[in-house]
């Protein structure tokens, strides 16, 4: 190449990902693989709650292969979800940024990326296919072998067989090798599936590792969340790209009748109303808009006061009882209380906050003096990048002091936000950003939690307090009744009965004592 001539080049999404996996959270090999794990599971997760299938999923990574301080595992997954129409299982999972995950619904990945760039990673590092079968229910089940075809984006197919379906069986099987190391990553994964356990109470996960351990996560309950529906944008929530496109789809029709099928939440009137504050003629046609007109509209869009809030109703929270349950299996606290926040919205995308405080029982025990806590986005775990969450922040700002909880409790603070767009800070969709709506709804939650602790802590310490004055009275009472008794020429009396009632005063006394106190917390 001459000096200083400079060459230009395409290349396709799957090479890009195969230059820069890092970002996708395939930087070394013990990070790949529990990416690798979560990114399969929640994919499996997801297939079975869009049709209302309690989850079993079975999980098993073997050693395939050891070369020096290279290990090479086998990865094997299987669930009973919807399973892939065959037609689509080759790009499916042989081709980068192909999926279903491009609609505005509430759904656990984003990007359509992580089980196929875990395929890629996969081939990069053992060069070896990858094999999988699945099934609608309705139809053949389809066994396919696969790579990738990574300069091209595409799917090649090496071999393709098609099975009878005779019990109607639903679901999809993958299985592929890669570069790992489990020796490091395992606490990870399995304090990934044991959160994961917490925040799908209906799921039963079942996991088997290298070393032949098995680990089972039982469902505690049968209940499920509603699935999530897919839903219209929020005029608050587009870019000018986006209504670019929208216009361009648009059939014939006015701009009003544009806004009111396009967009939530957007009636006759109050189009009417907007377009009378943008300044554009109702009875326009909006394919007639050039890109001038198109940006003020958008502009316009955001600035308008009159659009009411996004609609919730796409989304599909745990719910306090379901979060009650998985924090009780997986924690066994003596003490729980959850609280789920009204519906709120940030930049026109819709959300909600769920929160559970745990105390005692199986609650580890803080490090550095730091209240646990665990971080969920539509039932993921997040497991890194805590310090840079908004709820971490939160949690050590606020004065926990003051609600009785002291730096060596057992506590630990449950958030889950579940959104059409969470608002992660990085792709690799490890941690919340701190925008001020999130920050206020997840502020609010924190402390109505925390105030029902402590209520529960102060009438755990009265109650404390009563019992050690019983326990004086218990000592000398039977010594006095015994002596009075010596002084009367009497037989002993029995004083257990007495004994009974004066604990039950003591008691009563103190838990009356602190009624103001709790009316004053409340």
């Amino acid at each position: 190449m001459p000096h200083g001539k400079t060459e230009f080049e395409e290349i396709s999404p799957a090479d890009f990902f195969y230059r820069y996996r890092d970002i996708a959270g395939f930087s070394n090999p013990a990070r790949a693989i529990f990416s690798a794990i979560r990114e399969l599971v929640e994919n499996s997760l997801d297939a079975c709650e869009v049709r209302g299938i309690l989850p079993d999923i079975y999980l098993r990574l073997s050693l395939e292969e050891e070369h020096d301080d290279v290990f090479v595992y086998r990865l094997r997954i299987e669930d009973n979800g919807s399973g892939v129409p065959g037609e689509h299982i080759p790009k499916a999972f042989g081709q980068v940024l192909y999926g279903s995950k491009y609609r505005l619904i509430q759904s656990r990945g984003m990007f359509g990326l992580g089980g196929a760039m875990a395929i890629l990673y996969g081939q990069i590092t053992t060069h070896k296919p990858v094999f999988v079968m699945s099934s609608t229910g309705d139809g053949d089940i389809h066994k396919y072998s696969l790579m990738i075809d990574i300069k091209n984006n595409k799917p090649v197919i090496l071999s393709h067989e098609e099975e009878e379906n005779r019990d109607g069986w639903h679901g999809t099987v993958i299985e592929f090798c890669l570069e790992g190391d489990y020796s490091k990553a395992c606490p990870k994964i399995l304090e990934y599936l044991k959160q994961t356990a917490l925040v799908n109470p209906y799921a039963n996960i079942t996991f088997v590792d290298p070393r032949g351990r098995l680990y089972r996560f039982l469902r505690a309950t049968t209940e499920m969340p509603p699935p999530p529906k897919e839903t219209r944008p929020h005029p608050r929530g587009v870019d000018v790209e986006m209504v670019r496109r929208m216009i361009a789809e648009a059939g014939e029709g006015t701009l009003k009748d544009f806004l009111v099928k396009n967009f939530q939440r957007v009636g006759p009137r109050t189009a009417e109303k907007f377009l009378e504050f943008a300044g554009f003629d109702p009875e326009g046609d909006p394919r007639s808009l050039g890109p001038e007109e198109v940006v003020r509209l958008v502009r316009a869009m955001r600035e308008f006061k009159g659009f009411i809030a996004p609609d919730a109703s796409c989304l599909s929270p745990l719910g306090p009882e379901l979060l009650e349950a998985g924090v009780k299996k997986e924690l066994k606290p003596e003490f729980v209380a959850v609280c789920q926040r009204r519906p709120s919205a940030y930049g026109g995308h819709p959300f909600i906050v769920e929160v559970a405080i745990a105390y005692g029982g199986q609650v580890p025990s803080p490090r550095s003096g730091k209240i646990t806590l665990l971080r969920f986005a539509n039932r993921i775990p997040l497991l890194y990048d805590e310090a840079s969450d908004v709820s971490r922040k939160i949690i050590d700002e606020i004065n926990w002091r003051r609600y009785r909880v002291t730096p060596d409790m057992p506590v630990a603070v449950v958030v889950h936000i579940c959104s059409t767009r969470v608002p992660y800070k990085t792709v690799g969709k490890e941690f919340i950003a701190d925008r001020p709506e999130v920050r206020h709804e997840i502020t609010q939650a924190i402390r109505e939690v925390a105030r029902k602790l402590q209520v529960y802590l102060a009438r755990k310490e009265r109650k404390h307090v009563a019992m050690k004055r019983f326990s004086v009275f218990k000592r000398y009472l039977p010594m006095i009744a015994e002596f009075s008794a010596k002084l009367a020429g009497k037989p002993r009396p029995d004083v257990r009965p007495l004994l009974d009632k004066v604990r039950e005063s003591f008691i009563q006394e103190e838990m009356d004592s602190g009624e103001e106190v709790e009316e004053n917390i409340m």
